[in-house]
């Protein structure tokens, strides 16, 4: 590794200019006006895996954006095979006052990069993309046999890729896969998250009088779906906490001792938790610490509520229905279907006659929890301390990349999350950073990684 990790730091400028080449390609998913530079994008990184000496560089057709795939499998049928993921699209980034500078022309910083996709998630993958140039020019090639996949749809729905997937099954069949798109706990502390929250998204909208009506003809003799919906949302929780409903918890594994000792050993303070929230208080379900409720226990939250006359002034009028937006976080063996399906249940249970109801479900992912122990969580452990110098501490997210249980599913292979960014990245909001340090120290551990995985997959 010596050679290799000299390279990498021989590189550095030009690692760093190639990053703001691609950082500043406004690849907006979502939005037609950028459809051009998102496809721009996808070019520049098939080019770029060209370069690094990947080979079979190609773009697949996805029905949408294009995957850029590419391979290198000399290292022999005896070595390990691992795929590596990522994405090329970003988040909408306007300029306005909340920006430092235009979002697409990244400035540097004390040490952090600043600029839309600098974390999320072109920082990220592209310390893989370094690492492989670095082991294929200082080396002669790579340790283990290595596949690509960059993807251009993450931000905007991710309707193509699980059909990919399932149809290429054979083609991205690998013993291990590398996912960079989470975080660290705090700067300075390398991390590895080894699970995910699913998520079952849904619509509830209640329906009563065929019209909106009189709040004075007909206050007191008509059910106010408003208030109904209320009623409903109230009963989704018991006096403790916990949700309410009827076979939620039948799948949700217990918290390990293990895990447990290794959530206490994080540098995490409840008291500047809610300061830089601006409460006074936590709530949620008794008898978990906050840790614990939001990376390993279920969630519902209410996330939009609507009906009725919202303007200026007052109009009384009972509205004819009301709609709340409704998103639950899953956790061990729940299934987003199911829970849908057992809201479903409660909800005409618990609704009363005088007022109609809809439930539609809008979207789902799994939940996914590596096991620590696994020994590509161990070769990842041993790559993070090496490259950065620390030993490494474990967490989860409250959060959900519905690919990774994609992949899970599908290719039944160990999920390594070798995520890089920091808390105070602003993904998704202005001023989006990359810590330089986590950058360049993510190169030599993916490089670091692709060696170990070879020594725990013998």
């Amino acid at each position: 590794m010596e050679k290799t990790l000299n390279y990498i730091e021989s590189n550095k400028d030009r690692f760093l200019n190639e990053l703001i080449e691609i950082l500043s390609i406004p690849s907006v998913s979502n939005s037609e006006e950028f459809s051009k530079y998102t496809l721009q994008a996808a070019d520049w990184v098939a080019n770029q895996m060209k370069t690094i000496g990947m080979e079979n560089v190609s773009l697949l057709d996805t029905g949408g954006y294009p995957i850029v795939y590419s391979d290198w499998m000399h290292a022999g049928a005896d070595k390990p095979t691992v795929l590596i993921y990522g994405h090329y699209d970003v988040q909408p980034a306007e300029f306005n006052e909340l920006w430092h500078h235009d979002p697409f022309k990244p400035e540097i910083r004390d040490g952090f990069i600043f600029g839309r996709g600098t974390a999320d998630d072109k920082g990220q993958f592209f310390t893989h993309l370094k690492a492989v140039e670095s082991l294929i020019k200082s080396e002669g090639g790579l340790p283990c046999n290595v596949k690509i996949i960059i993807e251009g749809e993450e931000e905007s729905g991710n309707e193509n890729l699980p059909t990919f997937i399932k149809e290429n099954a054979d083609k991205l069949k690998c013993d291990v896969v590398i996912v960079s798109d989470t975080e660290w706990f705090a700067k300075g502390l390398p991390t590895i998250c080894y699970g995910l929250r699913g998520i079952s998204s849904m619509e509830l909208t209640v329906t009563g009088p065929n019209r909106d009506l009189h709040s004075g003809s007909f206050g007191g003799a008509v059910d106010n779906p408003i208030h109904a919906l209320s009623r409903i949302i109230s009963q989704f929780w018991d006096e403790n906490g916990k949700l309410a409903i009827p076979g939620m918890y039948d799948k949700v594994p217990e918290l390990t001792q293990q895990e447990r000792d290794a959530f206490k050993k994080l540098p995490y303070n409840e008291e500047n938790y809610m300061k830089d929230l601006g409460v006074e208080a936590l709530h949620g379900e008794k008898g978990f610490t906050t840790l614990e409720r939001t990376w390993g226990r279920p969630a519902l939250d209410i996330n939009g509520i609507f009906g009725g006359y919202t303007g200026e002034g007052g109009k009384t009028i009972i509205a004819s229905k009301a709609t709340a937006k409704i998103s639950i976080r899953l956790v061990g063996k729940q299934n987003s279907d199911e829970v849908f399906e057992m809201m479903k249940s409660y909800i005409a249970k618990i609704t009363p006659k005088s007022i109609k109801w809809e439930l539609k479900y809008d979207h789902g992912g799994e939940p996914v929890v590596v096991d620590i122990n696994d020994p590509a969580i161990k070769a990842c452990e041993t790559a993070m301390s090496k490259a950065f110098g620390k030993e490494v501490v474990y967490m989860r997210e409250g959060g959900s990349i519905g690919i990774v249980s994609i992949f899970d599913e599908v290719l039944k292979a160990p999920i390594v999350l070798m995520g890089l960014g920091l808390p105070t990245d602003n993904i998704h909001s202005p001023n989006e950073n990359f810590c330089l340090d986590n950058f360049f120290g993510g190169i030599k551990a993916s490089a670091h990684f692709l060696h170990e995985i070879c020594e725990v997959k013998k």
